[in-house]
């Protein structure tokens, strides 16, 4: 078999994993803290702790002690495990929905991203206005105008 064939063969099995998974970016095994706030109407219905099971360029995987709602806006705040100039903790913040949840086994799509240096105290409250509540705000505005140009052109 050609080189280049058989490293495509071994990547879509590397993809594809032992339950012939299908996805079509490789998920990575990172065991990481994760905290998550969950958004609804503008208001965090629900914030926790939960550990990482593996993360893609699109997407998480973390285990929680329940479920979530699928369809739920979810912001993930992900303890990186390199320093920023060898002394700074660093975040992975995600803002995605809940794809899939069952027995406390939550996935997650990645639709924005930002890497933050990490405080060195933890804040006890949430800010009021957060970039996670302006992206909501955001996708709903456009969820919006999509359904208003499909209702007019149709």
């Amino acid at each position: 078999m050609p080189r280049e064939r058989r490293v495509k063969s071994e990547t879509k099995e590397a993809v594809r994993g032992e339950n012939n998974d299908r996805r079509s970016r490789f998920r990575f095994p990172i065991q990481r803290e994760v905290r998550y706030r969950v958004l609804s109407d503008d208001r965090f219905i629900e914030t926790g702790l939960g550990r990482t099971v593996n993360l893609s360029s699109r997407g998480v995987a973390f285990r929680i002690d329940h479920d979530l709602t699928p369809g739920s806006l979810v912001e993930l705040s992900i303890s990186w495990p390199v320093l920023l100039d060898d002394r700074c903790p660093v975040r992975l913040v995600t803002y995605g929905r809940i794809l899939r949840s069952r027995g406390g086994l939550c996935a997650c799509t990645i639709d924005k991203y930002d890497f933050r240096t990490q405080a060195r105290v933890m804040q006890t409250s949430p800010r009021v206005d957060t970039h996670f509540q302006r992206w909501a705000d955001n996708l709903r505005r456009e969820d919006l105008r999509n359904r208003v140009e499909r209702a007019s052109a149709g």
